[in-house]
């Protein structure tokens, strides 16, 4: 409990200097609300929140699922084919070159508006580390337990079976951890582009109707999704791989 204390007290020492400024200088809502506004705004629009949550979370949940299963598919065919790795890794680098946030409009023309395209943009978003991360971890075994395997006389599925693939799970969830932060935020920015329900349509209509409050209010809904999106998936990790995280 003790690395949570020193994080809390700073957030919390954050929030009342906010609001105290806030008070003090007398500063109008619409510029800055002040913590108290911003909760006050989300109670009183906890029922809009939760209309807009749902397809939010639905569209990173299913967006998350397909890139961590793309991602594995990938990281399982260039371990196993170096031909395949020699085409596909640097077309795994070159797909981070392009921002996501400019393939969202093209999306939209091609698919329209609905459920769909907002999927795949959370895939593109949460592909990228799961793969690298996994494939990285198959790399990254320990040379001199697979010259035992091999002095052994394992054949190469033994050997990733009882290795590589175990020994690739901490890196494999590192990487999840990081598309489950990224899926939230994938979400909300594709429904930037159109749509009629979701939390990236209510930041964008609140901000035009200068409702500050709730977009700080959003905001931290957004960030709470994402800080629950990682730690669920380090919960699975925990009891997938408890042995990566025992105390010496």
């Amino acid at each position: 409990m003790d690395k949570y204390f020193l994080p809390t007290l700073t957030g919390l020492i954050i929030l009342l200097t906010w609001q105290l400024a806030t008070t003090f200088f007398h500063i109008a809502s619409w510029i800055l609300p002040s913590p108290q506004a911003i909760i006050s705004s989300f109670w009183l629009s906890r029922s809009l929140m939760t209309y807009h949550l749902i397809p939010t979370v639905a569209e990173a949940v299913i967006g998350l699922v397909s890139a961590a299963s793309l991602g594995i598919a990938t990281a399982l065919t260039m371990e196993w084919s170096d031909f395949a790795k020699r085409i596909i890794y640097p077309f795994l680098i070159l797909s981070q070159t392009v921002p996501f946030i400019v393939l969202a409009p093209l999306l939209t023309i091609w698919f329209g508006f609905g459920f769909f395209p907002k999927i795949i943009v959370v895939t593109i978003v949460c592909f990228f580390p799961v793969a690298i991360n996994l494939f990285d971890g198959f790399s990254g075994v320990d040379l001199g337990v697979l010259k035992l395997m091999s002095s052994m006389a394992a054949k190469k599925t033994q050997v990733f079976y009882f290795v590589k693939w175990p020994s690739s799970l901490p890196a494999f969830f590192s990487g999840l951890k990081i598309a489950a932060a990224y899926s939230v935020l994938g979400a909300v920015i594709s429904e930037w582009i159109g749509t009629d329900r979701g939390l990236g349509i209510l930041l964008v209509r609140s901000a035009k109707s200068y409702l500050t409050d709730r977009v700080f209010a959003t905001i931290a809904v957004i960030t709470i999704l994402s800080i629950l999106a990682v730690l669920i998936v380090e919960l699975i990790a925990r009891l997938i791989i408890p042995w990566h995280y025992q105390k010496v």
